[in-house]
């Protein structure tokens, strides 16, 4: 991948659903491009397709039509495994629902996909992830013994723990209340601006997506509005 090449180009994506005798249409012909170190939300009503078009950019699904590159890979001819080969590769996830392993340790989650991928020294950057998100006292706690907000912020550590080039966020303050929300989004672009990943998350929280450099919004499975937010010296936010 070269240095101008976008990290994820969506091209006329297109994904449809059987819905007993129809076909329904949950993402209509999207198109666009992220840029390296680009920060990007995707908004819109419950039922546009904001988790449906986070899926394919990740290539956790395929699409009807059209195509994702992601870090300059094409996913359509790609199998399963080698999806997946290239989302341990270059890709980190936060989910709403945390996703963690109930029966290993925080410290243990985090260091899952840096084992997965034969990395040295895993846990050291763990223990160093841990301790940067505020948990360097319960690395050996398991999930059911954290809070909601503790298990989030294992989730951005475990995320962040193999570097990877592009961040997808899918609701990830969206089962917390107000105030462990905001320390959630603090650390999330805290790292994610150390580590100069590329962010893409899906929200419903307005405040959340203008804290990101870039806004696209879908109505009916189609983007009805792509902004990119200036500071006022006329640069791009991040």
């Amino acid at each position: 991948m070269n240095q101008h090449q976008p990290v994820l180009a969506v091209e006329h994506l297109t994904k449809r659903f059987e819905s007993g005798s129809r076909m329904l249409t949950v993402l209509d012909d999207v198109s666009f491009t992220v840029q390296v170190g680009e920060t990007c939300a995707i908004v819109g009503p419950s039922g546009s397709g904001k988790t449906t078009l986070l899926g394919l950019c990740a290539g956790l699904d395929r699409p009807s039509d059209g195509s994702v590159q992601l870090c300059g890979i094409d996913l359509n001819p790609l199998d399963e495994d080698e999806r997946a080969e290239v989302r341990n590769q270059h890709v980190g996830f936060v989910f709403q629902t945390f996703r963690l392993i109930p029966t290993l340790t925080a410290l243990e989650n985090v260091m899952v996909p840096a084992e997965l991928r034969g990395a040295g020294a895993v846990e050291a950057r763990a223990i160093d992830l841990l301790e940067r998100v505020g948990l360097g006292d319960r690395l050996d706690h398991y999930p059911v013994q954290l809070s909601g907000g503790e298990r989030q912020r294992v989730s951005l550590a475990r995320a962040f723990i193999n570097e990877p080039r592009i961040l997808f966020a899918d609701e990830p303050t969206g089962n917390l209340d107000v105030e462990t929300a905001e320390t959630i989004e603090d650390l999330l672009f805290d790292l994610n601006r150390t580590a100069g990943t590329t962010l893409v998350l899906v929200t419903h929280n307005l405040e959340l997506a203008q804290q990101t450099g870039r806004t696209i919004r879908l109505r009916g499975g189609k983007v009805e509005a792509d902004e990119t937010v200036t500071t006022p010296d006329g640069a791009l936010a991040s």
